[in-house]
């Protein structure tokens, strides 16, 4: 196996030196460049083209996600490695979603990073098991359907609209006025994402909420 040409991306000089210390001992990485931020880093990378990134979140001058995009958008076989202290869903997921191919935690030791980087390179990806565990919470997550953010009285509306009854009829059946109704109907129309009323009637019929 050829040298695997690496570029490292972090803010704190500490970690990265330090990673950089130690992954250039390994006779299968060649560490091409360093860089302490977001758009540091992206630019790089597209100068060297190296295989592997070692890319940090959260930093100054362009996140981690900023400079993930950027680069996968150009160089598209380049597989970013995500190594960060955080895994909450709202650095996760728009990581994953940006084009990371491997998502790590510095807690990770040398060996373990050292091996994902070999691993990113033969086109297998390394992801934390704490983010594994949500990955597959997420999928098993029934999607939301549009009809949960109407409040009561819409989805009163709804169905009344299912039923084919006149926004005068409406009225008089739900005891509010007109023009409440009208009001009522556009929120339903727009909470939907339908065009019409015949189309959010047929949306409450497929959705059984005519019971």
């Amino acid at each position: 196996m050829s040298e695997v040409r690496l570029v490292i991306v972090d803010d704190h000089d500490v970690v990265r030196k330090g990673i950089k210390t130690y992954l250039m001992t390994e006779d299968e990485i060649e560490v091409v460049g360093e860089a302490s931020s977001g758009h540091e880093g992206a630019d790089l990378v597209l100068k060297e083209k190296p295989d592997v990134v070692l890319m940090d979140l959260i930093m100054e001058n362009g996140t981690g996600i900023e400079a993930t995009e950027r680069i996968v958008e150009q160089l598209p076989d380049c597989k970013i490695i995500i190594l960060t202290s955080y895994y909450d869903d709202e650095k996760v997921f728009p990581a994953l979603e940006a084009g990371a191919f491997s998502y790590m935690l510095k807690t990770s030791s040398a060996d373990e990073i050292a091996e994902a980087v070999k691993k990113a390179a033969n086109g297998e990806n390394v992801i934390e098991p704490k983010v594994a565990g949500k990955m597959m919470t997420r999928m098993r997550a029934p999607e939301k359907q549009l009809h949960e953010d109407l409040t009561q009285r819409e989805l009163e509306v709804l169905i009344c609209i299912g039923n084919g009854l006149t926004n005068a009829e409406i009225s008089e059946k739900l005891f509010i006025g007109i023009k409440t109704v009208k009001t009522h109907v556009s929120h339903v129309l727009h909470k939907l994402e339908v065009q019409d009323r015949t189309q959010a009637a047929v949306y409450a019929h497929q959705k059984g909420l005519m019971k």
